[in-house]
């Protein structure tokens, strides 16, 4: 029993991945998808050239990147700004009352299956020892951390975005004849790996996890193909 609780402060759960790997997926996908999409409705449009395909692509990798880290700015910065105001409304709840902060928090730990004598004597020591923190934690949810930065986020973000379309962008450079073959296949084998390795980081199963993200690759991929070549125009 001694060793329990050592081990315990060590252990590491597959949910604690779960920020940087949504974000890292999410971003390589898109830069993959997005971006091989519109090179191959570009592609099967009817006296779409080299040059032009490649351009469009090119395009695609840059404006998608700064678009995502842009909104990966906005997005992050107007949590955190959401957090601090609710921090500071917090803040003076507990100057103003401290008592009813206290009741309010043991009763947050009734709910939680605690004994209420036992969540009252709690909830005094957590006061004493960082109020705000304490409600933080437990009335607001949020994380001890400080939550993430936007700068931060925003390179992450891009970074990933980036790092799926790359690949698809060099496969453009293939002859143009081949051009509908060489990103769609490169595109697909790219989803079908970060498929993989996003199961396995998740601990989710690794063929659905494959599966899912090739099919609404294919099926992106399809319709632009569809629509470029349906329209004759550069999209």
């Amino acid at each position: 029993m001694t060793d329990a609780l050592p081990h315990a402060a060590g252990e590491h759960h597959l949910v604690h991945r779960t920020g940087w790997l949504r974000a890292a997926v999410l971003g390589a996908n898109d830069g993959i998808i997005s971006v091989s999409s519109l090179i191959v409705g570009v592609a099967a449009a009817p006296g779409a050239s080299a040059g032009a395909v490649l351009i469009a692509g090119t395009a695609a990798l840059v404006g998608g990147a700064l678009s995502m880290a842009a909104g990966e700015y906005v997005s992050v910065s107007s949590q955190a700004d959401t957090e601090r105001a609710d921090l500071v409304r917090e803040a003076a709840e507990l100057k103003r009352a401290p008592l009813a902060e206290t009741r309010e928090l043991a009763a947050i730990y009734e709910a939680r299956g605690v004994e209420p004598a036992l969540a009252q004597r709690v909830a005094e020591q957590m006061m004493a020892h960082d109020a705000l923190g304490a409600h933080r934690r437990d009335e607001l949810g949020l994380a001890d951390d400080g939550g993430s930065n936007p700068v931060q986020a925003a390179l992450f973000s891009a970074a990933a975005f980036s790092a799926g379309a790359i690949p698809p962008v060099l496969a453009a450079l293939a002859p143009h004849d081949a051009v509908l073959y060489a990103v769609p296949a490169t595109a697909l084998l790219l989803l079908a790996l970060l498929g993989m390795l996003g199961a396995r980081a998740g601990g989710a199963p690794v063929v659905r996890g494959m599966v899912r993200v090739v099919a609404l690759g294919a099926l992106a991929m399809a319709v632009t193909a569809l629509i470029g070549k349906a329209t004759g125009t550069v999209i």
